[in-house]
């Protein structure tokens, strides 16, 4: 599975950005795709997160929760981050990951970087003040 990110750039603080996570292939059907982050002089963390098959579910950060959105395209096999009123702290590359095909991860991994062997190469958001 490869991953291509896009739509990064740089907002002022308050503003939007929307994010998308291209998957090669077909759209499994069952499965996990996740955005991660990583900031200056931080480890990379979770962000939010989305499971498919027998029902879809999001989930995210406490820091995210309320003004992001993770949704998912089956057709196009892409999955979309909405980023709505963005702060400076939000500045970081952002990468997106998908779990192994036809895996759906189990709600207590869904946040955990081990879960998604699949990585794309990371989208650049820069969020000045």
């Amino acid at each position: 599975v490869q991953l291509q990110a896009s739509g990064g750039g740089l907002v002022q603080a308050g503003g939007s950005l929307r994010l998308s996570c291209a998957a090669s292939g077909r759209a499994p059907n069952y499965g996990g795709m996740a955005w991660f982050r990583l900031a200056p002089g931080k480890g990379r963390e979770f962000v939010a997160a989305i499971r498919w098959g027998g029902g879809t579910n999001t989930y995210y950060a406490a820091s995210v929760k309320g003004r992001f959105t993770i949704s998912r395209d089956n057709v196009k096999n892409t999955v979309s981050l909405q980023m709505n009123s963005l702060t400076p702290e939000d500045t970081a590359l952002y990468y997106c990951a998908a779990s192994a095909r036809d895996r759906r991860p189990i709600v207590s991994a869904v946040s955990l970087q081990s879960t998604y062997p699949y990585w794309g190469q990371g989208t650049l958001v820069t969020v000045s003040s």
